[in-house]
Formats: C-alpha cells, structure tokens, sequence
C-alpha cells in the first residue's frame, strides 16, 4: 500500500503517501482508488489548486447537503497550515478543530470528510496546494464560517473580500 493512514481526531485523516525518490527527483502516488476505498474516501469529482503568498488564508470553507464536499488536500509547492473544522450541529465535536501542516516536503496529505469547514494558510512564498473533491462546487450549497476561529501561525493574514465577510459559527447555516 502506497498510503500510511493516521487518524488525527473528528474522522480527519492525515495520510502519508510512499514516496520514491532517485537521482533525478521523486515519484508518488496522491489518489488510488483501491486504497482510498478501503478508507471509506469517496472518489473524486473535481480537482483545484491554488496559488498564494504567505499569510494567506483561504477558508474556512464548506458545502451544505446535498453538494456537501469531502476533501483530500496536498502541498504542491510550499507550506501550509491546513484546518478542519466539525460543524454537524449534533456532533460531540461540534465548533472543535484539528490541523496539520502540508508541505512539499513531507508530502502529506489531508482527508476532511462533508460535515467540516475547511481552511488553510499560506506559510512560505509561492505555496500551490492540490486538492480533490467527492462533489462539484454548488455556489447555491456553498457556506463559510469566520476564519478568526483558528489561531493562525502567521499574524498579518491576508483574506478575501469574501472570507472577511464569513459569520461567526454560532450564526453560521451548518450541518444538523
């Protein structure tokens, strides 16, 4: 199996794929149905990246039922810290967090299952992250909560228009 699976806590996955390296770089796997399966990670539907400058922070993002979105994430080029946030109303771990950091370097990857907020921010220049979706983007489902929720670790933090705008959980439509 290419994939070491470790539970960080809330159903979050962080998944450590084999990587193999040589004299001319590294290869490694980011998707394989047969082992994601075995994990009960959907197939993906969609794929993204972004591009961002340190001190970004693009979230915290989520999909309501029946477009609700399970995510796997990865670090193409540089650093983040990613986050995932329980926001199923009726979860012991409702409002709680878990989050790894992603980089290119230990090439790990993220699991965030539908019924979670997802977020990251940018940590060095020029940082691209990959990521794969179980359903298509539905503007009409889309939902954010507040990103002020997380200490994040770089203090001058850049967000868009969009995200400064979020509402706090407590006034946020979430999973019931």
């Amino acid at each position: 199996m290419p994939f070491e699976f470790e539970e960080l806590g809330l159903g979050v996955l962080l998944i450590k794929p084999k990587v193999f390296p040589d004299n001319r770089g590294y290869f490694k796997e980011i998707f394989k149905e047969s082992d994601f399966k075995k994990m009960r990670i959907p197939i993906p539907l969609q794929v993204n990246v972004s591009f961002s400058k340190p001190g970004v922070v693009r979230g915290l993002h989520y999909q309501l039922p029946p477009k609700e979105q399970g995510k796997v994430v990865t670090v193409i080029k540089g650093r983040i810290l990613d986050v995932a946030v329980d926001i199923r109303k009726s979860s012991e771990s409702f409002g709680k967090y878990v989050y790894a950091e992603l980089s290119e370097n230990n090439h790990y990857m993220l699991w965030i299952p539908p019924g979670f907020a997802h977020g990251f921010q940018a940590l060095e220049e020029s940082t691209i992250v990959y990521f794969i979706t179980h359903n298509e983007y539905s503007p009409f489902h889309e939902r954010c909560i507040n990103y002020s929720i997380i200490n994040w670790p770089i203090k001058n933090i850049v967000v868009s228009e969009k995200d400064a705008k979020c509402p706090p959980l407590n006034k946020a439509e979430v999973f019931e």
